[in-house]
């Protein structure tokens, strides 16, 4: 077709117009538009770890778009694009000067990417000027925040290593009462070609805050008197501040168990003169009463119910109340308790409780009443403490040495003893409902004098310990001990309840409670000493469902010997809401009573 310039003087034809068919020019049109569409493919990323892959993937653009169609252009241009993400991706973990390859292949249609990386060498740290001017510069916590401030001259310049210190420092400016803390210098250098960086962090503390008045709060109404809570501050007005105080103060009111709801505000712009900070606390009541009903089994106990109430305030003293009664068809246990406030020397209680038990099993008959008067207190955030003083009368029989004839009257045995006795509780993990890593445990001495309310000397202690030890996300290693020991020449005059057992659910699985150690027919006796030993290996599922399996091994015993009963087993585990839930399947290596031995155990660890 001849080309025609159009200008004022030139006459050129009129433009030829070809019409097709409307359907023709539909398929003209959308054949034009998938003509160059891709289906983006798998996209791979070659030569970096774990946390960098994970990166780099979040950043490419490419990844958005696979299993889509998209247009060859808009392709084209996230495969340039690539290398720049990449690199950018990668810089937060030190690397500035990456070599990277970017290829395509095409394979069913679909276009697959792979990302090449050779990270190179990271850029370290150089110089450092880390400070703070004021007086937190002579704070000598903040003194050792500092040194520990990475990364550290010649490290890898890891960007949240980096923020990491620095945040951590900023709050702990925070913690300390610097509440006018700002930073005066913020700049890190980064040279490429020297592969290095430059960390220039400077504070500029201000002046430190002192501790203000504390308000009390209760909403929607009071429950307890001001001055009961009052007594949970430690510290005099005035003093520094530090928030490690008021979470121990937040600690001591979530013990207490009367509030629901426990918000601690300090108000730092609204300080005084002198800087102190007055402190806001507004305390949501719990509900008053909690009542519980349930029912048990047991293969020794039989079938039974519980049920319980407890006061969590009685009066506006604080005071509490409970009373619980287990009522099973061989076993029946009820206890009344009274708790008041002490908060004179330690956080703790004063606590008076009566118990009386009955229990006529295959393993012992008796029956009990034991009156109890403690003090307890929370020495540190590890330690809890209990002073405790029993009076005890119990009473006891074993049918066999009656003979066969079930209408024998029991020859029943009678003691009282009254005894002083000390708990120490201790527990370090990282948590106290499904710990990880940590130990914990307790250990009990307790002892009486005959003529002086008991009926024989003795001295006692008994000890239980639990290790725990995380492996990776899913798997847990737990290690537990016990021992106990008693100092007596009168066993013989001592009580069921003041000896050693071992065997069941918390001792030695694969044997009957009590099954383990010295007997009178199918009577356990109770032994001077226990040792006892359990190594058990844990691993979840994402469902919050695992699987375990576990060797325990002990005995009780009365001479030097013991006589080492081993059991193995295999369990089911449940992660729940409230605790852990266990259930076992175990079996005794060593002439057990039963081959299998069911064992279910519900709660915390401690």
């Amino acid at each position: 077709m001849p080309v025609c310039l159009r200008s004022p003087i030139a006459k050129c034809p009129p433009p030829v117009v070809v019409r097709l068919p409307g359907i023709l020019a539909f398929v003209l049109l959308l054949g034009s538009g998938t003509a160059h569409a891709v289906q983006v493919g798998e996209v791979e990323i070659r030569g970096l770890d774990e946390a960098m892959t994970e990166n780099v993937r979040v950043s490419l653009s490419l990844v958005d778009a696979v299993g889509k169609d998209v247009p060859g252009r808009r392709l084209g241009y996230m495969i340039r694009e690539a290398e720049d993400q990449t690199r950018e991706a990668l810089e937060p973990f030190g690397y500035y000067s990456p070599d990277i390859r970017v290829e395509r292949t095409r394979s069913d249609g679909a276009v697959s990417v792979t990302v090449t990386v050779d990270p190179g060498e990271p850029v370290r740290v150089r110089n450092r000027d880390i400070a703070i001017i004021g007086a937190g510069g002579d704070d000598r916590y903040l003194r050792q925040d500092l040194g520990a401030f990475a990364p550290s001259r010649g490290a890898v310049f890891d960007h949240s290593v980096y923020e990491a210190s620095k945040a951590r420092i900023s709050r702990r400016l925070a913690e300390r009462g610097y509440f006018d803390a700002d930073f005066s210098a913020r700049r890190v250098a980064v040279t490429r070609a020297e592969r290095a960086a430059d960390i220039e962090l400077v504070w500029t503390s201000g002046e430190r805050y002192n501790m203000g008045p504390v308000t009390f709060a209760q909403t929607p109404k009071s429950i307890v008197n001001d001055d009961l809570l009052e007594k949970l501050i430690y510290w005099q007005e005035g003093e520094y501040y530090h928030q490690g105080r008021l979470d121990r103060l937040r600690t001591s009111l979530t013990r207490l168990d009367y509030f629901s709801g426990i918000d601690i505000n300090p108000q730092p712009e609204n300080a005084v003169a002198d800087r102190r900070v007055p402190v806001d606390v507004t305390l949501t009541p719990a509900k008053r009463k909690v009542q519980t009903a349930g029912i048990s089994y047991g293969t020794d106990s039989g079938a039974g119910i519980r049920l319980g109430e407890e006061r969590r305030y009685v009066n506006r003293r604080g005071h509490k109340a409970l009373w619980q009664l287990d009522y099973a068809q061989r076993r029946k246990t009820l206890t009344l308790q009274y708790r008041i406030p002490a908060f004179a020397w330690l956080d703790g209680w004063y606590t008076v409780s009566l118990q009386a038990a009955d229990e006529q099993t295959d393993y012992i008959d008796t029956r009990r009443v034991e009156l109890v008067g403690s003090r307890s207190g929370q020495y540190n955030e590890h330690i809890n403490l209990i002073a405790s003083m029993h009076v005890l009368r119990e009473r006891w029989a074993y049918v066999e040495e009656n003979g066969d004839d079930p209408d024998a009257v029991p020859d029943y045995r009678y003691a009282t003893f009254s005894y002083p006795s000390l708990r120490a509780e201790y527990v370090d993990v990282d948590d106290r409902i499904f710990p990880t890593r940590g130990i914990g445990g307790n250990v009990v001495l307790r002892g009486g004098v005959e003529g002086v309310g008991s009926d024989a000397s003795f001295a006692q202690i008994h000890a239980r310990a639990s290790w725990y030890h995380g492996i990776g996300e899913r798997n847990r290693l737990i290690v537990r001990g016990e021992l106990g020991h008693t100092y007596t020449n009168a066993l013989v005059d001592m009580p069921p309840s003041l000896r050693f057992y071992a065997g069941g659910d918390r001792s030695i699985r694969g044997y009957d409670w009590r099954e383990v150690g010295p007997q009178l027919g199918n009577f356990a006796l109770g032994a001077k000493n226990v040792v006892t030993g359990s190594v058990e290996f844990e691993h979840y599922f994402e469902n919050s469902f695992g699987v375990a399996g576990f060797v325990d091994s002990g005995s009780a015993f009365d001479g030097d010997n013991p006589d080492f009963h081993t059991g193995v087993g295999i369990g089911v585990r449940w992660r729940s809401p409230v605790g852990p839930l266990r259930f076992d399947i175990a079996r005794g290596l060593d002439d057990p009573d039963s081959p299998f031995t069911l064992h279910l155990d519900i709660g915390s660890a401690f």
